[in-house]
């Protein structure tokens, strides 16, 4: 059971405002609170000059504020030393889940590298993990507003959750050899209007929750999982540029 809260059986799945402990009841809720948020969070990213990491939490807080009162508030304020994996696949330190995440936009804001480097791009942001949940879900919406304004689309549904997660697992392991760019590459369609690549992400599957679920390595204060932790991130080898402050 994930519960980096510690308090489960008192607040219910990561403190939910209903105290919900049901798995399957809180995956169907945040389904149906991602798809009554969808549109608005749309609206947000299409009304900012640039994106950057505020736009990352506020997307997260319309989605899921209804359902999560943390809603919009990163593991450095939710969980600041837990460690985090997935299935073998550690995500950032709390502290650096803001690093990773506009390690991405950075990249995405140069539209023609964006379009060659739209894989490592997710990679970050799955990297980085924000959110305690919701991550997918966010990151996705993000990643289609990037993806809209550099004058292509990924045709998600035509994708296979299965292999998708595959090559995600392997970008976040060794990022920036171009797997999820490779896997990717024969998905990419042209230029879509807002309404209509939101629809496609409104009935995609894979995005209700299933599948594999966090757990808690330990905490980032603990010897040993400091230990793994750098040599997860040993093995990445991945070194973030600077920002140069453009547009």
């Amino acid at each position: 059971m994930f519960d980096p809260f510690k308090d489960f059986e008192q607040a219910g799945y990561l403190r939910n405002r209903y105290g919900e402990k049901d798995l399957q009841i809180v995956q169907e809720l945040e389904h149906q609170l991602f798809r009554a948020g969808l549109d608005q969070a749309i609206a947000h990213l299409a009304k900012r000059r640039r994106l950057g990491y505020d736009d990352f939490l506020a997307v997260h807080r319309i989605l899921f504020s209804a359902f999560y009162p943390w809603a919009g508030q990163d593991r450095a304020a939710t969980a600041p030393d837990i460690a985090v994996t997935k299935a073998g696949t550690w995500f950032s330190h709390p502290a650096d889940a803001r690093r990773a995440v506009e390690e991405g936009l950075r990249i995405a804001r140069d539209k023609r590298q964006f379009r060659q480097r739209s894989g490592e791009v997710m990679g970050l942001f799955a990297y980085g993990h924000p959110f305690l949940d919701g991550n997918g879900r966010t990151m996705l919406v993000v990643h289609s507003e990037l993806c809209h304004r550099a004058g292509f689309s990924i045709e998600w549904h035509r994708t296979r959750k299965t292999d998708c997660l595959e090559a995600l697992s392997a970008e976040i392991a060794s990022p920036g050899k171009g797997i999820l760019d490779d896997y990717l590459e024969p998905f990419v369609g042209v230029h879509q209007e807002r309404p209509l690549w939101g629809g496609v992400i409104d009935t995609l599957s894979g995005l209700d929750g299933q599948g594999p679920e966090d757990t808690i390595a330990g905490e980032h204060s603990d010897a040993e999982v400091a230990r793994q932790y750098r040599d997860f991130e040993r093995q990445r080898g991945y070194s973030v540029e600077p920002d140069d402050g453009g547009p």
